[in-house]
């Protein structure tokens, strides 16, 4: 396949008239369109205003997607375990494939190729076939949860990390690699330290298993963890092995001198959530030290129901212009950075390599976007286009490993009207006054 247009290639490289050559799951070429087009007369070819590489969530919850809109305007910990970990618990497995299946379409549709998703306790298994068979990329992770935990969701602490290994053994690394596995404690308040200990010793069993969870998102969760441990989270977070190159910390909102020292030593990942941090007001995380730091600052939308949007395109023009105000300074976060923010720092954040840049012999994961609307009139910067101006719903064509997942703005790898209309049907079923009194949920213990 060959997909023309203005090519943004990576976030310093603009090719105005140029070609993506794909072969197979691989990019075989970029450069010129006329030129390529010569060289590769026989390949099928579509025109889009921009091509680029396929864009990063770096801290996603696609099972929440039933949850958008269920619980604004509140306090993130009352938020939390009020609303949202009650409709977790509520769903059965059957309707948290419909919860995965309907945050994973809203993704391919605005762009995002690759995830790095938080599931919830029960029903993982679900999302891991959903993910797979809808073509996205993704490390996904089973959560934990051992203490102070709602019904449904609390777990025995050696049964919980047996499940995990379990989905480790059946998922890591399937789907021609295009999923691989993130042991997944949802926070340091929900998981004991044996819990947090145990998800370290599973990470370093298998070769390429990665750690995902949320750090220092709020200023109660921070209280909460110095008043159990006598340590600042992120300090806690380094004994029981939960930094390093492998891990991936989601917020690091309220973060102190020592402990940016210690993520920027280690090597550990942070992603920002700029969007959901405003409507929680969680804070402003501190992304400009962060990155003066040298510590790999990817980006992510967070669940539906505190964005209330998985796209990513308002992420990035969230995560820069945030940055600028809370600084007094316009001249931080510039459209390259936020770019590479939500592609090659998610890669390396996610632990895919070739990922991120349209090059030969990377991945083929590719997306195409209109340029013809008033938003991209005059189009005098890609990059400033694609960061300030652009929306999700401009994407009309999205690849993964080289198999087209959507073109010219219809999915092809899912039916996008059967999976919103049972959405529907499953948020019209759902008791959402009374959550924990389901009794059609299959329980915390089952992953089928």
């Amino acid at each position: 396949m060959l997909l023309s247009g203005t090519v943004l290639q990576d976030s310093t490289t603009v090719i105005e008239d140029g070609a993506v050559v794909v072969e197979g799951a691989e990019i075989a070429a970029v450069g010129d369109r006329t030129s390529l087009a010569d060289r590769y007369p026989d390949h099928r070819t579509k025109r889009y205003g921009v091509v680029m590489p396929g864009l990063v969530g770096s801290h996603i919850h696609s099972v929440q997607s039933l949850g958008r809109g269920l619980s604004d305007d509140q306090e993130l910990l009352d938020w939390l375990f009020d609303a949202v970990l009650p409709m977790e618990a509520s769903l059965t497995a059957d309707e948290m494939e419909v919860a995965a299946r309907l945050g994973y379409l809203e993704l391919i549709e605005t762009g995002t190729t690759t995830v790095v998703d938080h599931l919830s306790v029960n029903h993982a298994r679900r999302a891991f076939e959903a993910a797979g068979d809808m073509g996205i990329r993704g490390l996904l992770g089973k959560v934990l949860m051992d203490q102070h935990a709602p019904d449904g969701l609390l777990e025995d602490t050696q049964a919980g990390l047996d499940r995990t290994e379990t989905l480790i053994e059946e998922y890591h690394g399937s789907f021609d690699d295009r999923i691989r596995y993130a042991v997944t404690p949802r926070f340091a308040v929900s998981c004991s330290e044996a819990c947090l200990r145990g998800a370290r010793e599973l990470a370093d069993e298998y070769d390429g298993v990665r750690i995902h969870t949320h750090a220092s998102e709020t200023r109660d969760e921070i209280e909460t963890i110095e008043e159990d441990t006598g340590k600042r989270n992120i300090h806690w977070l380094d004994e029981v092995g939960l930094t390093g190159e492998d891990v991936v910390l989601a917020h690091c909102v309220w973060t102190d001198e020592s402990e940016r020292e210690l993520l920027a030593e280690t090597g550990t990942n942070v992603t920002h959530c700029p969007t959901s941090n405003m409507k929680l007001a969680s804070g402003i995380a501190p992304i400009v030290d962060y990155l003066d730091r040298g510590i790999n600052v990817a980006l992510g939308n967070d669940g539906p129901p505190c964005n209330n949007t998985l796209d990513p395109f308002t992420e990035m023009k969230q995560a820069s212009t945030l940055q600028k105000v809370d600084q007094l300074d316009p001249t931080v976060t510039p459209v390259q950075t936020i770019f590479e923010m939500a592609t090659v720092n998610g890669a390396k954040a996610a632990g895919f390599d070739r990922l991120g840049e349209l090059k030969p012999g990377w991945r083929a994961d590719i997306v195409g976007l209109s340029a013809d609307g008033t938003r991209a009139t005059p189009l005098y910067d890609v990059l400033s286009y694609i960061v300030f101006a652009a929306r999700g719903d401009d994407v009309e064509f999205t690849m993964v490993d080289g198999e087209v997942l959507m073109e010219d703005g219809e999915v092809k790898s899912a039916d996008a009207d059967e999976i919103r209309r049972s959405a529907n049907e499953v948020a019209e079923s759902l008791d959402l006054s009374h959550p924990r009194m389901r009794s059609d949920s299959e329980g915390p213990s089952s992953d089928r």
